[in-house]
Parts: C-alpha cells; sequence; structure tokens
C-alpha cells in the first residue's frame, strides 16, 4: 500500500556514506534509522530512480540544493535524497552534485524502504532492476504533511519549488 498524506512513516533505515568521521559515525557507509531522522523534525524526503541518471542529475537534485536556504527559512531542518542505490553510489553522487552539508544523499540499496513506502517502481524490462518512483515528501515529526508522487517518466511536481508553495 502506498504511504498517504496523514500517514507515519514506516519504520526503517537509510544508508549514507560518511567522509568525515564523528562521534558515533564512521568514515564509510552508516546505517541511519528513519525514525531518529525525523524525531521532532521538519523534513523534506525526495526519492528518485538512480543516481547518475539524466533527470535526476541535471534537475530533481540541483532544484533542492538551489532552494536550500528557501526551505530551511521555512522550517525544514534537513532535507534527505534516497535512491535505490548503495551508499558508496550515493557518497559519490553527493560529491558530484556538490551537496556537501545541503542534502544528506541516503542509499536504500535493497529497496526495502522504498517498498515499506509503496513506491517501488519496476524497471526490470530495462535493465534497471527494482527503483523508487520519483516524489517528494514533508514529513513532520514523522508524520506525511506533503506527498508528490510522479506519474512514471514524469518531473512535474516532486521539484523544490512545487514544495516550496506547497508549505507556504
Amino acid at each position: 500500500m502506498t504511504i498517504k498524506v496523514g500517514d507515519r512513516l514506516p519504520a526503517g533505515t537509510l544508508s549514507e556514506y560518511v567522509e568525515v568521521e564523528t562521534a558515533g559515525c564512521a568514515i564509510g557507509p552508516n546505517e541511519f534509522k528513519v525514525d531518529d531522522l525525523t524525531k521532532g523534525r521538519k523534513v523534506a524526503i525526495f526519492g528518485l530512480p538512480g543516481a547518475f541518471t539524466p533527470t535526476c542529475s541535471a534537475k530533481h537534485v540541483p532544484s533542492y540544493v538551489q532552494n536550500i536556504d528557501r526551505l530551511k527559512a521555512k522550517g525544514v531542518s534537513d532535507v534527505i535524497c534516497m535512491s535505490v542505490n548503495d551508499a558508496f553510489v550515493m557518497g559519490a553522487w553527493a560529491r558530484d552534485q556538490k551537496t556537501g552539508s545541503k542534502i544528506r544523499m541516503m542509499g536504500d540499496g535493497s529497496a526495502s524502504y522504498t517498498k515499506a513506502l509503496g513506491l517501488e517502481f519496476d524497471l526490470t524490462a530495462k535493465g534497471l532492476g527494482l527503483r523508487c518512483q520519483r516524489f517528494s515528501m514533508l514529513v513532520d515529526d514523522g508524520v506525511v504533511k506533503v506527498l508528490n508522487i510522479e506519474a512514471p517518466g514524469k518531473y512535474e511536481v516532486s521539484d523544490a519549488e512545487t514544495m516550496l508553495r506547497q508549505i507556504g
């Protein structure tokens, strides 16, 4: 069943490649519970089919990088990009996209969290396997407040500008 506005996010984990060691986070892939990422916070999460893919790299991620200050001004604590890729790929893509500390680039390597959200997209026939549908959501303390799910092959409602209009 697909997640919807008003739902609490399901439990699960996403992985992030950490470049600089900190207390509790070693260099390399680290697992983070989605509950911990969203507890007591307003978080924008956007998902996309794959790292280094044309629309994702040329439009989707840049829309959030370019609008990070405007999102933060509206009370968004963090912005998370998730994709069915491993943490190593997401880390390399973060460097390529120059996301720095602006966007957390998190992997769902086995698509388990994508499935829990009901947002899986089967591209096996095209040689790409199971992927994440393109979407964006605003989550407040673990509850979905805004949700935009794109039709297959589209990029019309999951960009940062749409999110900004929706959160006032």
